[in-house]
């Protein structure tokens, strides 16, 4: 199960690099276009398009590494149980989140089944409304194993002593 996340992880990380690469290149492409008087309106589109699975992608890459930005200055002068329990607060507020824009995406996705993205014909915008719920479970399996984390290393810490 660890090796199939540690691969989850190193796919997310090389589509989320490669999505940020071509939306430079395309945005690139369609300014060196335009330059030329042939613009090429597609390019933003798509990189639009890349854009929304790359916020999510990235989103639980920092997550997972902890690069998201955190307000320490009232937890860091708490005690550690106090941090812990504000930590676990935090991880039941961020999972019942998550679920629901898992259902909301799905449900976003559904409904706009049928509409096209950007006015392209035989695209639907469901592909970039998809980035929604498959972003949010992804972060939902990174706050569960945080999660399952907080809880193993609090079953080990020592107990205090009187």
């Amino acid at each position: 199960m660890r090796n199939a996340y540690r691969v989850l992880c190193r796919a997310e990380a090389i589509v989320a690099g490669a999505f940020l690469v071509a939306m430079v290149l395309l945005i690139f492409l369609g300014g060196v276009a335009r330059l030329a008087h042939m613009p090429l309106n597609w390019t933003t589109d798509l990189a639009t398009c890349l854009f929304a699975w790359a916020c999510f992608l990235c989103a639980d890459i920092a997550w997972r590494n902890g690069g998201l930005m955190a307000i320490g200055l009232v937890t860091e002068r708490l005690s550690d149980e106090a941090r812990r329990t504000i930590t676990w607060i935090n991880y039941v507020i961020i999972g019942g989140f998550l679920v629901y824009v898992i259902w909301a995406g799905l449900r976003l996705s559904w409904v706009s089944r049928a509409r096209s993205f950007q006015g392209i014909p035989e695209v639907s915008y469901s592909w970039i409304a998809m980035s929604l719920p498959v972003g949010a479970v992804l972060l939902l399996i990174t706050t569960i194993i945080k999660a399952l984390e907080l809880r193993r290393t609090s079953a080990i810490a020592p107990a205090p002593t009187t």
